[in-house]
């Protein structure tokens, strides 16, 4: 049986009076690939930027429930939000990189959580670069802005700033959305290769993709989770008509 990582309990979520998200139950587990699937604005992205806290940043928004990561909840008032988001990072569905070079991206990441080593800092910089597949296209050209990499290369740099500060657990927020198809298939490479060593939560409108990167899929449709089971049994032998429904492009 697989080790869980991240359980979520009653977990219920509001932007004001509206309810985004109604009583999710699911358990994600350690060093898997979980996809989150449904069609637009059932609330994907809301759920996932719920292991963050980044809906924190929208007034009116509320959770109820616990979401308990390393048997901790994060969902409480005490939770150190600078430290849960250096161990739940995030990458987002267009790249982000900072108007920097292509290390001090990297970097910069590090210098904010206190890290002073120049060679430390370095080392880190060549092995994040290393894990997300992009130090031999970048490693003699560290001094360029990296706003002048490629669309896919500068999600890999996301990816690799992201992994430099020792995160547990990976958010992908449809991570491929802007991206041509080998650039996809590069991050959807570096995904199974990255899971080995991290949980990863990925959101994906791409049903292929979820099917293909994923170990674990759960169905969201209107706020509710609908299914949530192996990723073979969903795409094979969904237990819900609504899962069928919506795989099979009936609605979406």
């Amino acid at each position: 049986m697989d080790d869980v990582q991240i359980k979520v309990e009653n977990l219920n979520f509001y932007y004001g009076k509206f309810q985004c998200l109604k009583n999710i139950n699911m358990t994600i587990y350690k060093n898997r690939v979980t996809a989150i699937i449904g069609p637009s604005g059932c609330g994907k992205s809301t759920f996932i930027r719920l292991f963050n806290r980044m809906n924190d940043l929208i007034p009116g928004a509320r959770a109820e429930g616990a979401i308990y990561l390393d048997e901790e909840n994060i969902l409480s008032s005490t939770t150190d939000v600078v430290e849960l988001r250096r161990k739940v990072g995030m990458v987002f569905q267009k790249p982000n990189p900072f108007p920097k070079s292509i290390f001090r991206n990297i970097s910069y990441g590090l210098e904010i959580h206190n890290i002073k080593d120049k060679k430390h800092i370095e080392n880190k910089v060549v092995s994040s670069l290393k894990s997300a597949a992009l130090w031999e296209e970048v490693k003699d050209r560290l001094s360029d802005n990296a706003l002048t990499l490629s669309g896919g290369q500068q999600q890999r740099l996301c990816i690799a700033r992201c992994l430099a500060v020792e995160p547990e657990v990976i958010l992908f927020d449809e991570p491929c959305a802007s991206l041509d198809p080998i650039s996809t298939n590069k991050i959807e490479e570096l995904i199974t290769e990255l899971k080995k060593n991290y949980t990863i939560i990925i959101v994906t409108h791409n049903m292929q993709q979820a099917a293909r990167v994923s170990d674990y899929t759960a169905f969201l449709y209107l706020g509710e989770l609908v299914e949530y089971e192996t990723t073979e049994k969903i795409f094979t032998v969904p237990s819900n008509p609504k899962t069928e429904e919506y795989l099979s492009g009936k609605f979406g």
